[in-house]
């Protein structure tokens, strides 16, 4: 420093005050600064506690890379262990189980499972009850079977049942019986084959009963006796069986039928 700045240095330190000078501090004192003090650590506070429950949140969902919970997300798509319960409707374009344990579906009420085409439309649906599975169009399956020591019932309470198959159906009770009954009308049709009926006994039960006028029977016998009868249109009718034939084509069953 050169003798000239020292000198000019001096006498501006030695210049006095003026009197009415007032001094401003600068900076956050008094409540303002007790309210800053405590939004901070409410924030801090707010953010320990939010960080507690992210953890807890994760330890109790038990998230993972793969994950969360039973559900584990693979490259063939979603992976299910164990039970797993859905609160809303869930579409999905296939499940499968594993292929050494069952796949099981169940509801406190009904389980239906419908599928629809791209424009939405439902193309088919299935309804599990109580009363067994409804469904809502045509079903294809190579095997339809019912629980042990459970009967195996297929109706159609409003249309028609048709079984139908390009290499034929079998229906086989192997501990029971097999009863197919309808309100109108049973029909059994081959077009290129024959109807086997092969069984101990065959009944036929509430057949009409025709008239043989030709030789009539006294009235005080009773008959015993009947011949099985087909009119040209199919119908059956039984016939008191005598020393010939007793069927009549012009039989008024066959008329009236």
């Amino acid at each position: 420093m050169t003798r000239e700045q020292y000198i000019l240095a001096t006498q501006q330190n030695n210049l006095q005050r003026p009197e009415n000078a007032q001094l401003y501090p600068v900076g956050i004192y008094g409540w303002r600064k007790r309210c800053l003090y405590f939004f901070v650590l409410l924030l801090l506070v707010t953010m320990i506690v939010n960080l507690a429950m992210t953890i807890w949140i994760l330890k109790v969902m038990n998230f993972t890379v793969d994950g969360m919970g039973n559900l584990r997300v693979t490259k063939k798509g979603i992976r299910l262990e164990g039970i797993s319960e859905f609160l809303l409707p869930l579409y999905v374009k296939e499940i499968h189980s594993r292929k050494d344990s069952p796949l099981v579906l169940q509801s406190d009420r009904n389980v239906t499972v419908n599928a629809r085409n791209h424009m939405g439309q439902l193309t088919g649906q299935l309804t599990v009850g109580t009363e067994g599975a409804v469904f809502g169009h045509s079903v294809e399956t190579p095997h339809i079977r019912a629980e042990p020591s459970q009967d195996l019932r297929l109706e159609s309470p409003t249309r028609s049942l048709i079984m139908e198959a390009p290499r034929g159906v079998q229906v086989s009770a192997a501990a029971g019986d097999f009863k197919a009954a309808c309100r109108k009308e049973l029909h059994l049709q081959s077009t290129e084959g024959e109807i086997f009926l092969n069984a101990d006994t065959i009944r036929l039960g509430n057949l009409p009963t025709g008239s043989f006028s030709s030789s009539p029977s006294p009235s005080n016998s009773r008959q015993t006796v009947y011949e099985l009868c087909v009119c040209p249109n199919g119908k059956l009718y039984l016939s008191p069986a005598g020393v010939g034939s007793t069927c009549q084509s012009s039989s008024s069953i066959c008329l009236w039928s």
